[in-house]
């Protein structure tokens, strides 16, 4: 074992298997994540462990642990002094951030936070929630809740709740009355662990990886044979971050060009590019990206 270890939070939860499954894409291996709090990594430099993303931001500025992943949202909540290392652009279901909304039952008379004032208001957010009401003169008690909060909705007057779909307020019968905070998933380290030379060029390293690896989730690569002749109008249809690459083949009437493209304009791009000439089309996933 290397005597230079960083101590990493992995969020255990909802964000649990999109956050192994990410580390995975990037290059790193994490086992028995479903059985222990104390994982195993491919990484002797790594000493992971397993916290809910709730408590992670204490325990980084704490300096507990060298470094973590959690969302934005709990560490305005928990107001931890942390070094944000970098965004990571992914959630449990999503690619999009998650919202912490303000929400009613559909039968309620509440249009607007103002129509909240002297009510109770059930969240597991109660800080962040408090300055809400507090920006907009409007008191209130905000009372924590202890999970389920979709049900405490018909208990007390209003509740914010996470959401990044929408569909559990949708299956509760429960409206957006106004969002709150909108949060990402966040990389962040301790302060002093940021001034160790070994631990902050290992967090650089990781930062790097895994911003490649949410990069990648969004596109995919693609090859094509193409005709000298056909050339100039196939590079007019395609996009591509710089110049695609173009490389002599055999058979010196054709290229092959290679580019990485977004998976959305795959569907659109393909028939496109056979129909300017284009042949031996493939498309291939994607591990990493980096720009």
């Amino acid at each position: 074992m290397s005597k230079q270890i960083l101590k990493l939070g992995i969020p255990a939860g909802s964000l649990q298997k999109a956050t192994i499954e990410l580390f995975g894409k990037a290059g790193f291996h994490i086992s028995d994540s479903e059985r222990t709090y104390w994982p195993r990594i491919d990484d002797e430099q790594i000493q992971p462990v397993m916290l809910r993303a709730q408590e992670m931001s204490r325990y980084v500025a704490d300096g507990v642990l060298d470094a973590g992943i959690t969302g934005y949202d709990w560490i305005v909540e928990n107001e931890s002094d942390i070094v944000e290392v970098c965004e990571l652009e992914y959630s449990k279901a999503t690619s999009e951030p998650a919202r912490w909304v303000l929400a009613v039952p559909n039968e309620s008379k509440v249009k607007k936070p103002q129509d909240l004032k002297g009510c109770i208001i059930a969240t597991e957010l109660v800080n962040v929630t408090e300055k809400y009401f507090a920006a907009k003169n409007i008191d209130v008690k905000v009372e924590f809740s202890w999970g389920v909060t979709e049900v405490k909705a018909r208990l007390v007057d209003a509740i914010v709740e996470l959401t990044e779909t929408g569909s559990s307020l949708r299956a509760n019968d429960l409206r957006i009355v106004d969002t709150v905070i909108t949060s990402t998933t966040r990389f962040i380290a301790n302060k002093n662990a940021w001034q160790d030379e070994f631990k902050r060029a290992k967090m650089e390293n990781i930062a790097i990886l895994l911003n490649a690896a949410v990069d990648a989730r969004s596109r995919v690569g693609l090859k094509m044979n193409v005709k000298k002749s056909d050339l100039e109008s196939i590079l007019k249809i395609l996009p591509a971050e710089k110049s695609p690459t173009v490389s002599s083949l055999a058979d010196s009437d054709y290229v092959a060009i290679e580019v990485v493209i977004e998976h959305k304009t795959e569907r659109i791009l393909v028939p496109a590019l056979k129909r300017a000439g284009a042949s031996g089309i493939i498309t291939y996933p994607l591990n990493k990206v980096i720009h």
